[in-house]
């Protein structure tokens, strides 16, 4: 009986260590808010959510952090230091235009000043961008350049239709993040220009830098061309007789950003 009891403690002791180490991964609500009308004509959010299962969703990407063992969160307002204490992964996606939401929150001064305190005590903040015809970058490269990096103008990777798949490849080998995944898929992206202690994590074959990274404070920063892990690409309708891997460089990357939360 003693013995028994004694291992229902060792167990709850162990439940409540791995759920204390929990991490969590919070996702921007406030700068990309795109809506739109659902069948009954009821406006509806959209793009880039945890629970959205149509292509445009994020939730094959919301599964892999939890399967990594990452707790989800959003975020429907401004972001603070204080509003973001909790998490240890931050992630803005594809902010929006006038094009995407008539009264667009752009990214302010005071954001730019929060998230950076919050990044030097250690979070982790991960900037996914687009081509330059589908983001708004003026207000986002304000955030970027704090940490030596910025999205261009240039279009990379340019997919005319379904035909030209392979127009955007990205071949990895011998990366320190993409472990696994050796071929990836991303469309209509712009490049990374970097400065500073802002490096390249990978580049296309133009020699383009699609992923950076920069380590402010106790904190990193990884900017991201495109939000090309979105449950279309990963790996929704890519031709697997392609050898597209997107869906192996989700965890590939979720698994470097745990990494990277954990130091």
């Amino acid at each position: 009986m003693k013995m028994l009891f004694r291992a229902c403690i060792l167990s709850i002791l162990i439940f409540s260590s791995i759920k204390a180490s929990a991490q969590t991964v919070t996702l921007d609500y406030f700068f990309n808010r795109e809506t739109r009308k659902d069948k009954n004509g009821k406006e509806v959010r959209f793009h880039y959510l945890w629970g959205e299962r149509a292509m445009s969703g994020f939730s094959i990407l919301g599964s892999v952090f939890k399967k990594e063992g990452f707790k989800l969160d959003s975020l429907e307002t401004a972001p603070t230091a204080a509003r973001l204490k909790g998490s240890e992964v931050y992630l803005i996606v594809d902010p929006d235009r006038t094009k995407e939401n008539p009264k667009p929150n752009y990214i302010q001064a005071s954001d730019i000043a929060e998230i950076a305190a919050w990044v030097k005590q250690g979070g982790v903040l991960v900037m996914f961008a687009n081509d330059s015809a589908n983001v708004e970058l003026p207000h986002f490269n304000k955030l970027t350049e704090v940490f030596g990096m910025h999205f261009t103008n240039d279009m990379q990777n340019h997919v005319i239709d379904d035909n030209h798949f392979e127009d955007g490849a990205i071949v990895i080998k011998n990366n320190p993040v993409f472990k696994t995944a050796q071929k990836i898929f991303m469309k209509d992206i712009c490049a990374i220009e970097t400065k500073g202690a802002a490096k390249p994590v990978l580049k296309n074959k133009a020699g383009a830098t699609v992923i950076a990274r920069a380590k402010y404070g106790k904190g990193n920063v990884v900017a991201i061309a495109d939000p090309w892990l979105y449950d279309e690409y990963v790996n929704g309708r890519l031709p697997k007789e392609m050898g597209f891997e997107n869906d192996k460089a989700a965890v590939d990357l979720v698994r470097w950003l745990k990494m990277l939360a954990r130091k």
